[in-house]
């Protein structure tokens, strides 16, 4: 992404009338003269620009410079590198370039009048000059000299005078010198021709005294002044003028002038080949979106012949059992193709897959309630206690990657091989908004009541501004009340707390997977909570309209488990948006949830964190604090932080809202131990107070950015063909990396992994957040650009590598079809598959290839592109058959 301001647009739509009436101003002699004399050039494009103003050609002076510096770069690349005939004679402006560019104007200087004149001699190489002033004449477009070019003025003698040039008294006439001094002048004037400083200097001005005492500057060039009347005495003024000339031979200035101008014209070609550099850059950047243009347009023809393939085959099937083949089975409609796929080849083992899963018994597959609860199956440490271990346990088989990360952080300039972040959700797009803000004068105050204890519950002018912030944003239908609100640091500590008030040692909370980690540190390490799963997948099926779609049937299944096995289930954790998904509950899923807690009267804990970071406007967000009746408010309790919406994770600062004074009072007693500083409590509620600010600056450049960089994240997933659940809030993508597993088993995830972890990448993968299914990987996206490139470059070489892995093993075993892990395709999970369909004798049947021909259609926009009429003008003779077999059924 280009952030660069308006100064620097290229303008480079110039039509070719345009283009001309550009050159004839530039080619001009006289502005040829004045920007090869001036340090500074952009007055003089400024000019340019006014007067294809006047002609009716709208172009800016930094337009009209970039314009003729392209010029002159294409001018240069065919005539150095030969790659026109004939010297690029087929470039319409190459002549007109060649003419100015190969006769650039010298500098000579001529008085007229009392005025100086340039004008052109022609030399084959380029001719620079630090100050040079034109006649009132010298420009077609009629401009004073701009001030920059008088910034190294010609030596005055006897005169301070630097503006005004008045008419000498026409008494006034000097003596020619003697043939001696003619002859002496002749020669030094030779000299300075021959010598190359002298002949790039300036001539310094001449003084001329009258009788009243009055001293004027005036130039004078090689020619001798030509005496109107001898005056007597002038011999020994002209000898003095001759040595002063004599002197200005040898001034050092001279020197210092020669290299200053070598310098400017080195600078001038460096520039030139810097330019050249980047239209070079520009060009492959160009050639390698057009290779990936090409390779998308290849996936989706490969996509398209083989939804006609499978189509052919549904034909042929059909054909065959209307001439009475029984030959083939049915599949029954409840049954999903890629699970029926996965049994009849076999490839259902590895005790990672989802049906293995489910055919285990609960209290295996709960490692949270079974496992940690007897800390004699860990190894212990003779200086910690049973609880200790556990947490020292619990952490070291969660923090090796950031532990790897913060070892070896990446940095653009001091270790740029070092490992990119795509793990922790941080927002990084916004700092430079939330830096300027919080360092204003309105946010350093520092009073004796904010260097004091607080109140626990947090200092309350804070608590009734999140009141008010609340109140507006999640469109509550009546203004909640500060006495509500408590204030901790971080809705890590929320969740302990409410564990620690809701639930008793060894009671559990039951939660939908996939969901955020951090969750289990935060019930189990303090209260001692354990946590029910409740699963969720893929596959559509039953209810379900989406992938890791969360039913009220799914929450009734986990909790009856629990009780079956004697768990007591005390709450409900709700995340929305939630975290990895992305997932925004409507109103209507809202209110069966919160149904389904009063029938069981569980406590519901509502993590609002990313409220404010959906980023697409076809998305809506509902909070439960807008809902006009609360089911059970007393049991309702919502989170929110500055965390995430505000970029600003460094702060602890964590909310929550209820109406249950109890559960206020219980929570408010454990904020001794969580409080938040009074510095940071003033800051907070001023920034929450902002709330022109944050409507019309912070949010929608958060929007704008976090939605470019979701674009550009999922197109990458698009082009490697990676499927995705495609949703608009939240700074993550959760991604399908199973075809990249050969065997489907949560030790192939991890081994995947860590190879991304060894390419310098590092990311969540789906065991971290308890997924069901192997080979879901979450992917932050809300990082610069050129971090997002060179991340997705490195998971882009790991893929590449794996895939031609398993292409090798798959040769060496032929017709053997995998299970392939799909995710069910919807408009929500984009996917463009580059592996071919297994079509190996004896697997296929009717219900199998119509499951196949709807999850390809499905997966691409070929509905659209492919109507029935359009495919019955195209194919009339396949259209016909179908029509027929299809009648006939």
């Amino acid at each position: 992404m280009d952030f660069r301001g308006k100064k620097y647009e290229r303008g480079s739509n110039w039509s070719d009338p345009e283009v001309v009436e550009l050159l004839q101003l530039w080619a001009d002699e006289s502005v040829q003269m004045e920007l090869e004399s001036c340090l500074r050039n952009q007055h003089v494009f400024n000019r340019i620009a006014e007067v294809l103003r006047e002609k009716g050609i709208h172009r800016t002076g930094d337009q009209c410079r970039e314009k003729i510096k392209k010029m002159k770069l294409e001018y240069r690349r065919i005539k150095d590198n030969g790659k026109a005939p004939r010297g690029g004679r087929t470039w319409k402006f190459y002549e007109v370039m060649d003419r100015v560019l190969t006769s650039r104007p010298a500098l000579a200087y001529g008085s007229l009048g009392g005025s100086v004149m340039a004008q052109q001699v022609l030399q084959g190489t380029m001719v620079e000059s630090y100050h040079h002033q034109f006649a009132s004449t010298a420009l077609p477009f009629g401009r004073s000299q701009h001030p920059e070019l008088m910034e190294i003025k010609c030596e005055e003698v006897n005169s301070d005078d630097h503006c005004l040039t008045p008419e000498p008294p026409p008494s006034v006439s000097y003596q020619q010198g003697s043939p001696e001094e003619r002859e002496m002048e002749r020669a030094f004037l030779e000299r300075a021709q021959n010598d190359s400083p002298i002949s790039r200097v300036e001539i310094p001005i001449e003084t001329s005294a009258s009788p009243s005492g009055f001293s004027e500057p005036n130039m004078a060039n090689s020619s001798r002044i030509q005496n109107v009347v001898p005056r007597p005495g002038f011999s020994a003024l002209h000898r003095l003028r001759k040595k002063r000339k004599g002197q200005r031979v040898k001034d050092p200035l001279d020197d210092f002038l020669l290299k200053t101008l070598t310098s400017q014209r080195a600078m001038e070609e460096r520039f030139l080949q810097m330019e050249e550099r980047r239209f070079q850059r520009d060009l492959d950047v160009e050639e390698r979106r057009m290779q990936l243009e090409q390779r998308r347009f290849e996936l989706e023809r490969e996509h398209e012949f083989r939804m006609f393939n499978v189509f052919a085959q549904m034909l042929s099937i059909l054909k065959q059992s209307h001439s009475g083949s029984t030959s083939s089975t049915v599949m029954p409609r409840s049954m999903d193709f890629s699970q029926a796929l996965s049994e009849i080849a076999g490839m259902g083992g590895g005790g990672g897959n989802l049906q293995d899963m489910r055919a285990h018994p609960l209290a295996e597959r709960r490692l949270d309630m079974r496992g940690f609860c007897n800390p004699s199956d860990f190894q212990k440490s003779p200086y910690l206690s049973a609880r200790g271990n556990i947490a020292n346990i619990f952490r070291g088989s969660t923090e090796e990657g950031y532990k790897a990360y913060h070892a070896d952080k990446y940095d653009e300039d001091k270790n740029p091989n070092g490992i990119i972040n795509f793990g922790t959700s941080e927002n990084k797009l916004c700092f430079d908004l939330m830096s300027k803000r919080l360092t204003q004068n309105d946010m350093n105050l520092m009073e004796p009541p904010l260097l004091q204890y607080p109140d626990w519950k947090g200092h309350k002018f804070l608590r009734e501004e999140v009141a008010r912030f609340l109140t507006y944003y999640c469109k509550a239908p009546a203004p909640l009340k500060a006495e509500n609100v408590i204030v901790l640091n971080g809705c890590g500590s929320l969740f302990s707390a409410l564990a620690t008030v809701l639930c008793d040692p060894g009671e559990a909370v039951l939660i939908a997977t996939p969901f955020y980690g951090g969750i289990t540190q935060g019930v189990f390490l303090y209260g001692n909570v354990k946590l029910v799963y409740a699963y969720l997948d893929s596959k559509i099926t039953g209810t379900s309209t989406r992938p890791f779609q969360l039913t009220v049937e799914k929450l009734e299944k986990a909790l009856l488990d629990a009780r079956a096995e004697g768990v007591t289930v005390r709450a409900l954790i709700l995340l929305n948006p939630q975290n990895p998904l992305g997932d925004i509950y409507s109103l209507s899923e809202l209110r069966d949830y919160l149904e389904f807690a009063k029938r069981h009267e569980l406590h519901v804990i509502v993590d609002e964190i990313y409220m404010l970071s959906v980023f697409d406007e076809s998305a809506t967000f509902h909070s439960v604090l807008g809902m006009d009746r609360l089911p059970d408010p007393q049991r309702t309790h919502v989170m929110w932080g500055i965390s995430k919406d505000f970029a600003v994770s460094g702060i602890r600062f964590g909310t929550l809202y209820t109406e249950n004074q109890d559960v206020a009072s219980a929570v408010a007693s454990l904020c001794y131990f969580h409080g938040v500083c009074g510095p940071v409590q003033y800051k907070v509620a001023q920034l929450l107070r902002d709330r022109d600010w944050i409507n019309q600056v912070f949010l929608r450049a958060n929007h704008a950015r976090l939605k470019a960089a979701h674009t550009y994240v999922t197109d990458e997933l698009k082009t490697l063909g990676v499927p995705f659940l495609n949703r608009n809030a939240g700074f993550f993508v959760w991604t399908d990396f199973r075809k990249y597993l050969r065997t489907g088993t949560f030790e192939e995830e991890m081994l995947l992994w860590k190879r991304f972890l060894d390419n310098k990448v590092l990311l969540s993968c789906g065991k971290a957040f308890e997924c069901s299914e192997p080979g879901w990987f979450r992917i932050i996206f809300s990082d610069k650009t050129h971090r997002l490139q060179l991340g997705m470059q490195r998971i882009r070489k790991v893929l590449e590598e794996r895939e031609k892995e398993i292409l090798a093993e798959e040769k060496e075993q032929p017709c053997q079809s995998d299970q392939d892990g799909k995710a069910d395709s919807t408009d929500e999970v984009i996917f463009v598959s580059r592996h071919q369909e297994p079509t190996c004798a004896g697997n296929s049947n009717l219900g199998d290839l119509i499951g196949l021909l709807q999850q390809q259609m499905r997966s691409s926009d070929w509905l659209q592109k492919n109507t029935a009429e359009q495919f019955a003008q195209e194919k009339p003779e396949i259209y016909d058959v179908f029509s027929k077999l299809v009648g006939q059924q």
